[in-house]
């Protein structure tokens, strides 16, 4: 493992390497899902007209999502959890993974550097499949997206500011609250293009992890143990995950 480690540091940035690996996972997947998508049906134009077209551009077609890993309602979950964690990188169109992207890279440093890359990547993904989970549970439509794990990672910062008074805890609070109101007024507004449970799943899952982790990196072997432990486990599922999905996707020829 500690041969592997310091391999993959070869290969990522120095800064944020696990916010890095997860935007680059992300646009791999949506880049392989695109092809896969004008294999099947060529370039299509936007469905939606007006201001919603610009949200049609790139799309992916939903047999395409559906073989990546889209999450669905239960029991397709129960049957096959991978799709729990390969939905958390799975992303529907052009804008869609632009706008989760940019969120990602404006929170996900800070918090890697707050948390270390390990825990932020355990951070990341367990928040995206409580998201998926809550949302297979009490959701009647299929869904994908970085957008739970993103929440939960602003649980974790609004978790960790609450009741700072420190400039800089106040500063990230702000930055908080200002992601907040965004995401609740896009939220509102596409109602019918989001997946609020899997938001509120993954907002619910970051504040509670930001309440029992320490916000800061390992201080000790036994913690940097620890910590490397979830990061290793989560890559695991990760990887696992991946696995079936292409084993999915021999068996069907696609």
């Amino acid at each position: 493992m500690a041969a592997a480690s310091r391999s993959l540091g070869n290969l990522l940035p120095a800064t944020a390497p696990a916010t890095y690996g997860i935007l680059g996972f992300s646009c791999l997947l949506y880049i392989v899902s695109l092809l896969a998508t004008i294999r099947t049906n060529g370039l299509q134009p936007p469905g939606a007209g007006g201001i919603f077209a610009i949200f049609g551009i790139g799309s992916i077609d939903g047999n395409v999502l559906t073989r990546f890993g889209m999450s669905y309602p239960m029991p397709a979950d129960l049957f096959e959890p991978w799709r729990l964690v390969m939905a958390v990188f799975l992303h529907g169109s052009l804008m869609h993974i632009v706008f989760n992207m940019w969120v990602l890279m404006d929170i996900g440093p800070q918090l890697e550097e707050l948390y270390g890359s390990a825990r932020f990547t355990f951070i990341y993904v367990a928040t995206g499949i409580v998201g998926y989970l809550l949302s297979s549970f009490l959701s009647n439509r299929p869904s994908m997206g970085g957008s739970g794990a993103l929440l939960g990672l602003i649980g974790v910062l609004l978790a960790i500011t609450t009741g700072r008074r420190s400039a800089g805890m106040q500063m990230l609070r702000s930055q908080v609250i200002r992601w907040l109101i965004y995401l609740a007024i896009w939220g509102f507004l596409a109602r019918g293009l989001v997946d609020n449970y899997a938001h509120f799943g993954g907002f619910v899952a970051g504040f509670g992890l930001g309440k029992i982790m320490a916000d800061r990196p390992p201080a000790s072997p036994e913690e940097r143990n620890r910590a490397n432990t979830l990061g290793w486990a989560t890559a695991v599922v990760v990887i696992a995950s991946l696995a079936m999905m292409m084993k999915g996707l021999i068996q069907s020829g696609g």
